[in-house]
């Protein structure tokens, strides 16, 4: 694992270093093998940034803070990385737990209902099946009728507003998967310089993915 540290008007000092890989060594605990780790730390007048981006073999995890104090943001950007791995882990262990397909194939067929045995006549049945006389007769066969509402139910959606999934000034795109990762959005939407609509979405496998409007 490499730990590569960026200070943009800063200096990265023993102490930063220390606080940085405790925070680190925790995180690696939880998800197993890290390939890269790299530490954005920056100031400005008023402002002290922490960024700290971890790479796995299939995820991408930052998280951004910033106060002013630099060992306070390197902190709280730290918790949300580590906030951030303990949610992946439990969605990747959650995809192990479900069972294969063949196994969930076999259990929804042994869910089906069995098709209800066929009835047999009974004598008076057969008696009322016989013609005056010629010994002929129609065979009668029981139909089941089954009833069904007029009017199927319909469930009413239910619908919760965010308005923190949406930016308020303009952006580019990384900019916005930046504000995507800080929000902890799975959905994103802003406006680029030219004021076209833009959205971000996380699929499954969790890369980002751009949705221009």
């Amino acid at each position: 694992m490499q730990i590569e540290y960026t200070g943009r008007q800063v200096t990265i000092t023993r102490a930063l270093r220390t606080l940085a890989e405790a925070g680190i060594d925790r995180i690696v605990k939880i998800l197993g093998r890290v390939i890269n780790v790299h530490i954005i730390l920056s100031a400005t007048k008023y402002r002290q940034t922490a960024e700290v981006t971890i790479k796995t073999r299939s995820n991408e995890i930052v998280g951004l803070a910033e106060s002013n104090n630099m060992e306070n943001s390197l902190r709280e950007a730290l918790e949300k990385v580590e906030t951030q791995a303990i949610r992946l882990k439990k969605k990747h262990q959650a995809k192990k737990r479900q069972p294969k397909e063949e196994k969930l194939a076999a259990e929804l067929q042994l869910m089906r209902p069995r098709r209800p045995a066929k009835s047999v006549p009974s004598a008076e049945t057969a008696a009322a099946a016989k013609s005056n006389g010629n010994g002929r007769g129609k065979t009668i066969i029981p139909v089941t009728v089954h009833s069904f509402p007029i009017k199927a139910a319909v469930q009413e959606p239910h619908i919760v507003r965010s308005t923190d999934s949406v930016a308020l000034r303009p952006m580019t795109i990384e900019e916005a998967v930046k504000e995507a990762e800080f929000r902890d959005r799975d959905v994103f939407v802003f406006r680029d310089n030219q004021g076209s609509v833009k959205v971000l979405h996380r699929k499954r496998d969790g890369k980002m993915e751009l949705i221009e409007a």
